[in-house]
């Protein structure tokens, strides 16, 4: 506008000392060219003014952008921290998990070991025993393997008299073979058990199938500590009457069959339960 206004009073000014023609004209062109110029000036400032604006609100958008972003970045984090407490947790479980089985594996892999070892010494002693008792007759001893354990079954023919418990002279050459093999292998036990068929007694001296069978056993236990040094403390007596029978009680044959001694050589009690019983996990 002070442009404006200025033009306008040289205009007059020269108009009025009268000027010629010629720089009449040249200054009406300059005045003209002024008001070009002062519109493309005021145009420029609106433009100018409208960019100012436009970064303004650009300006206002990017902060409302910058605010979101802060608030889920800190949602994110506090996410994520969750996440690795989460993930602490469940890797502190399977590492747990992780050494129970490591554990139990090597349980079972140790008692697999027990279990071979076992059954190679079963397999050496049934070995042994047969060898030894070769000159006996067959049906008066049986030698097997069974439920783990080797089972010594004797019959009544070869150790006693009918309705005896005094063991015969013959009985005391097996036991004393049976002994030598037990006792070298003092990591074993041996449990002696009496059995009858099931003909009720009753004598003097004994009173039923019970005392005859618990009787028998005694003696055989009694004999193999006193003449052939077998450990008591390593030997068990049972009597198991006549409820355990081999066969039938309807035949004679059946009968002698369970009339017998069975001396079973197993591993001590508590080695044998230390076996069986799981490793404790020390982390629980």
């Amino acid at each position: 506008m002070k442009t404006l206004k200025l033009a306008t009073l040289i205009l007059t000014v020269l108009l009025s000392a009268c000027v010629s023609q010629k720089k009449y004209l040249t200054l009406e062109n300059n005045y003209i060219l002024c008001k070009d110029d002062l519109k493309t000036a005021q145009s420029n400032v609106l433009v100018l003014e409208n960019s100012l604006a436009n970064e303004k609100n650009n300006t206002n958008a990017m902060e409302q952008q910058l605010e979101y972003f802060k608030s889920t970045n800190t949602n994110l984090l506090q996410r994520l921290s969750d996440l690795s407490v989460i993930n602490i947790s469940g890797a502190e479980s399977i590492k747990k998990s992780l050494d129970a089985l490591n554990q139990q594996n090597k349980y079972i892999k140790d008692l697999t070991n027990s279990m071979q070892r076992k059954d190679s010494l079963n397999l050496v002693l049934v070995m042994n025993l047969k060898r030894s008792l070769d000159m006996f007759d067959d049906e008066d001893i049986k030698i097997e393997v069974k439920k783990g354990v080797v089972y010594i079954s004797l019959s009544d023919r070869m150790l006693f008299r009918s309705g005896s418990f005094k063991i015969n002279n013959q009985a005391e050459d097996v036991l004393g073979k049976i002994a030598k093999i037990v006792n070298d292998h003092k990591e074993l036990d041996i449990l002696v058990e009496g059995h009858t068929d099931n003909v009720p007694i009753s004598t003097e001296c004994i009173m039923d199938n019970w005392d005859l069978s618990v009787k028998r056993a005694t003696s055989i236990v009694r004999l193999m500590q006193s003449k052939f040094g077998v450990l008591p403390e390593r030997m068990t007596a049972g009597g198991r009457s006549e409820y355990i029978p081999k066969e039938t009680n309807t035949t004679e044959k059946g009968k002698a069959l369970n009339r017998r001694t069975e001396i079973i050589i197993l591993p001590k009690l508590d080695q044998f339960f230390e076996l069986l019983e799981p490793p404790t996990n020390s982390n629980q």
